[in-house]
């Protein structure tokens, strides 16, 4: 299978992250347009990268570096769905591609966890960081009960593997996860074409 689009992506990517001597804000800064063309117009992710679960949403590899310097992830919200309160540990970098998602941020403090300002809400095109040096904590949501919304994320190493943690919205108590894929076992689509 062919993704010119996706592939011209991975490819400019993959040349950002070898010039290995970039600091995070110059990657944020670089990868920003990047993401923004990539999720500017729908008409590149293959259906089965889109299809919701009925309970929970759907986190699919669409690319790994081989050398785990970034992966592209696409998320599937089905109608409502929601993350638990959650951090990243690397910068990222977040496009709208169909519906809207809501981001909550949080932050920690002595008392635990508290939001860190006015929930915003991503639409088709618009583009957003994530990191542990501009905020790195927060919970997302699809902002539709009746539609599916998919966006792209880019993230400074291979999430599916990093070892991150959730927060107990009441208490902020932490806990250790590591998310994976939800396609796990489905080869990197487009590894042999890069």
């Amino acid at each position: 299978m062919e993704n010119t689009k996706l592939l011209d992506t991975v490819e400019a990517l993959s040349a950002l992250v070898e010039q290995g001597n970039l600091n995070e804000p110059q990657l944020l800064e670089q990868a920003v347009p990047l993401i923004a063309a990539l999720v500017a117009k729908d008409d590149w992710l293959p259906a089965d990268m889109a299809l919701p679960h009925p309970q929970y949403y759907q986190q699919q590899l669409l690319y790994g570096d081989p050398q785990d310097r970034f992966s592209l992830v696409s998320f599937v919200w089905g109608p409502g769905q929601t993350t638990p309160i959650h951090d990243h540990t690397v910068w990222g970098v977040i496009g709208m591609l169909r519906g809207a998602e809501v981001n909550e941020p949080f932050r920690l403090t002595g008392q635990g966890i508290e939001p860190d300002g006015a929930q915003h809400i991503l639409q088709p095109g618009e583009v957003a960081c994530v990191s542990p040096s501009i905020g790195d904590i927060h919970r997302v949501s699809n902002a539709y009960d009746d539609q599916v919304s998919i966006s792209i994320h880019l993230y400074g190493g291979n999430i599916g593997r990093i070892q991150r943690s959730v927060y107990d919205a009441d208490t902020g108590a932490q806990k250790a996860f590591v998310s994976g894929y939800s396609n796990a076992m489905v080869p990197n689509l487009w590894a042999s074409q890069v």
